[in-house]
């Protein structure tokens, strides 16, 4: 009888760390699971030193305003955390999550919607509820890995168009649809209304406009556009002048909201569909009130007036139009993320970021190979209502001074 070599389950893991996971030993605390002290601000603390701040996405300033923490505070000793307990189906509703639903509904401009207990999860257990085998999904290439993680759980045929291109997505759109014709399913296209890597918008009223060619529906991660993008904040398919174009729009609290958990809007019998078949939320403990009550505190204060996003816009711009007189790349960003796209190699990437934390006071996201090309090194800044001009200017002369010397070689 022969014997099978039998491998122990962690010794893989003890052997391969990943591709994060090798840097831990010279990145963790530094570049990888840094410490950011302090209140939220434009300015916190990283190893004892201040740092500005351009590394959350807390983007109207939410997260600190008075009134925003005053609600949370009240809450919380009203209810504590534990309120409502278990899911929402069996014990965990109450009237605050039937009225934010029916706040977000009306400011994106959809029949209903859905809460959800976190951003990534949601969307990810949202997709799993929404196909089937018989069903092919269609994504853009750059969506953000909870879209891609929930795409890993079809079961079905997937396909990834090149990022905003249409004809790549046109192509596929075309095998898709010869595939449900012989297995009686749908289609389902998945974009973002702003990418939150490189900044640029999805090309939504492109995308819709193929459907007068092929039958499919239409999904919009908008995290990074809900609060930041159209007339009133409600996102990059208001933007566009869209929104009642697209099937199910999708948004987290995590960003512009300052706070935690997401949401799911659409068509009132889809909604129902999904508030009866999402496991994560019929299998999860209800989103506690605490949560709930500051969601609607938020979204009151994101409706009431257009200060914060004025201010926002007003930093967005003079961020932006400042790093692009001095020579700076921000390739296509046409939303608040700024990425500042630069030549180099990991070893010059994190001298780099070492010498704008340490000499110049800088705190912003560091993105390299493998998640971007070899050789490209990106700088990823998220301006906030709360920056200053003062902000501003000490970042762009700090970046003018780290791209002379990453020029001349001097972080190699």
């Amino acid at each position: 009888m022969i014997k099978t070599m039998e491998t122990d389950l962690f010794a893989r893991m003890r052997d391969d760390m990943g591709p994060l996971g090798k840097y831990s030993d010279v990145a963790e605390g530094y570049f990888i699971f840094p410490r950011l002290e302090g209140p939220l601000s434009n300015r916190m603390k990283f190893q004892g030193r201040e740092v500005i701040n351009w590394s959350i996405n807390d983007y109207l300033g939410l997260g600190r305003q008075q009134e925003v923490i005053t609600e949370d505070h009240n809450s919380a000793e009203e209810f504590g955390m534990a309120y409502p307990m278990g899911s929402r189906m069996m014990s965990g509703d109450t009237k605050w999550h039937e009225q934010l639903e029916n706040e977000l509904s009306e400011f994106v401009d959809k029949e209903s919607t859905l809460l959800l207990n976190f951003g990534y999860q949601g969307i990810m257990s949202a997709i799993d509820a929404l196909l089937t085998r018989r069903d092919v999904v269609v994504y853009d290439a750059n969506c953000h890995a909870c879209i891609v993680d929930g795409v890993r759980l079809h079961s079905g045929k997937r396909f990834a168009f090149k990022h905003n291109d249409m004809e790549s997505l046109e192509k596929y759109l075309g095998f898709a649809s010869k595939i449900v014709k012989e297995s009686g399913g749908g289609i389902l296209v998945i974009s973002e209304g702003v990418f939150g890597m490189q900044g640029d918008q999805g090309k939504l009223k492109e995308i819709i406009d193929l459907k007068a060619k092929y039958d499919f529906r239409f999904l919009v991660d908008d995290a990074h556009g809900f609060g930041t993008l159209g007339e009133t904040g409600s996102g990059a398919g208001s933007f566009q002048n869209v929104q009642d174009e697209i099937d199910l729009y999708f948004s987290t609290f995590a960003k512009s909201m300052g706070s935690l958990g997401a949401f799911i809007s659409g068509d009132k019998a889809i909604i129902k569909y999904l508030k009866y078949n999402i496991r994560s939320q019929i299998f999860a403990k209800s989103l506690p009130y605490v949560v709930v009550k500051g969601a609607l505190k938020r979204l009151d204060m994101i409706r009431r007036d257009r200060t914060l996003i004025n201010k926002l816009w007003a930093n967005v711009n003079k961020l932006q139009d400042g790093l692009k007189a001095a020579g700076f790349n921000l390739g296509n960003s046409n939303s608040c993320v700024t990425p500042v796209i630069l030549n180099g190699s990991v070893e010059e990437a994190m001298n780099l970021v070492k010498d704008l934390r340490e000499n110049h006071g800088i705190f912003c996201s560091i993105v390299v190979y493998p998640v971007i090309p070899k050789g490209m090194i990106l700088l990823r800044l998220i301006p906030t209502a709360e920056h200053t001009t003062e902000d501003i200017e000490e970042t762009i002369a700090a970046f003018t001074s780290v791209s002379s010397k990453l020029t001349a070689g001097g972080y190699v």
